[in-house]
């Protein structure tokens, strides 16, 4: 039986296992729901950063469309002030990609998932670095970046002045996994442009790493922000292995359901699970964005038909249109002569409602990106 409101009762905890098996379609709207993409929140900026545990930040902007697709009235200032105001920073985190998270979560983060930071850093450089004192390194490189902010490639140089047999990338990558570097303004600002220039959270933030991982509440938020999930989608969200025991653990607080396959599914017993025919709206999702990464099966919301055509051999996650919920295509946002130009391009061909929802959703996004510019949207036959 479903509430009113579209959601399953809520349970009580206790390892309460429901034998209920989540559909596809369940499962995708239970992540919509908690990505805020059923309908946008009126949330505060910084509360909505902290929610989703932050949102990944390859590439600078990303974050901004991230929450501009979740939030009402978001504007770009918003999030750009809590970057220059020390109360949201950017810096390598979950699989040791770059994340953008709130203060208060960098260290707690960082903490937890230094184990991921070391294992990237053994498996990219470890021969470059075989026989160098990791202690060593670390000190020596956080000395020069609380000295100096640096972009990676002077902080290599400067490290190879002390160990001039190895190579600079593999000493710069050194300090980024084994000290907690942020990137300091104006890099991920709106509208700015720079360098990615570093120096250490404790000295950005004026805190100290906590003392230990605490890997059992990560998990819990992640099953807030990102579940019903396996022990392998935390896994492959995070960067951490070995968390089956763990989820073991967490197990009488949690209620349990199966995915098709089968596979155990652990929840938040208040978690919202709405309907799976709960109406989704058409949005619009950047570069890298986190529902496309955060599960070992993406097919929750990223079809495996489409998934080549949106993440690209070198590692590029396209911006993305979702239609009734899942990935549909892709878009792209172009400025010539005081122009800018959205063209999506979707896989297959659309329902007028869609067109028109995805036109007006689109007028949308690029009055947020481009308010000085006059505006075009374009919809690309689906599948040319």
């Amino acid at each position: 039986m479903s509430a009113s409101n579209g959601t399953r009762n809520h349970l009580s905890g206790g390892d309460i296992n429901t034998g209920e098996v989540l559909d596809a379609r369940a499962l995708n709207r239970a992540l919509l729901a908690r990505q805020m993409l059923l309908r946008r929140e009126k949330l505060p900026v910084l509360e909505a950063v902290e929610r989703l545990i932050g949102l990944q930040a390859q590439a600078p902007n990303a974050p901004y469309f991230a929450l501009w697709a979740r939030l009402e009235d978001f504007r770009q200032e918003g999030l750009s002030r809590l970057l220059l105001d020390k109360k949201a920073v950017r810096m390598a985190l979950m699989r040791a990609t770059l994340h953008l998270v709130s203060a208060s979560d960098a260290m707690p983060l960082r903490s937890t998932l230094q184990s991921v930071m070391e294992r990237s850093l053994k498996g990219a450089f470890g021969r470059q670095l075989k026989g160098a004192d990791p202690a060593q390194l670390a000190a020596f490189g956080r000395s020069l970046v609380e000295d100096r902010p640096s972009t990676f490639g002077e902080l290599g140089r400067h490290m190879r002045e002390r160990w001039p047999a190895l190579q600079s990338e593999a000493l710069a990558a050194a300090v980024r996994n084994l000290v907690p570097l942020v990137q300091l303004p104006p890099r991920g600002i709106w509208g700015e442009s720079g360098q990615a220039v570093h120096t250490s959270a404790e000295r950005w933030l004026g805190q100290s790493r906590s003392a230990e991982p605490d890997t059992e509440l990560l998990i819990r938020r992640y099953l807030a922000a990102f579940g019903p999930a396996t022990a392998k989608d935390v896994q492959a969200w995070s960067g951490l292995t070995g968390l089956s025991k763990a989820m073991e653990r967490l197990r009488p607080e949690l209620v349990t359901f199966r995915n098709p396959a089968g596979d155990a599914l652990f929840d938040l017993p208040d978690a919202p699970r709405p309907d799976s025919d709960t109406p989704a709206e058409p949005r619009f999702l950047g570069e890298f964005d986190n529902t496309l990464l955060s599960h070992a099966d993406r097919g929750r919301i990223l079809p495996d038909e489409y998934r080549s055509q949106v993440c690209t051999a070198n590692g590029i996650v396209r911006s993305t249109i979702l239609i009734d919920g899942y990935v549909a295509g892709t878009w792209k946002l172009t400025r010539e002569r005081g122009k800018a130009i959205l063209c999506i391009d979707p896989f297959a061909a659309l329902s007028s409602p869609d067109s028109d929802a995805l036109r007006l959703e689109g007028a949308r996004l690029l009055q947020f990106a481009a308010e000085d510019h006059s505006h075009e949207v374009i919809i690309r036959q689906g599948g040319s």
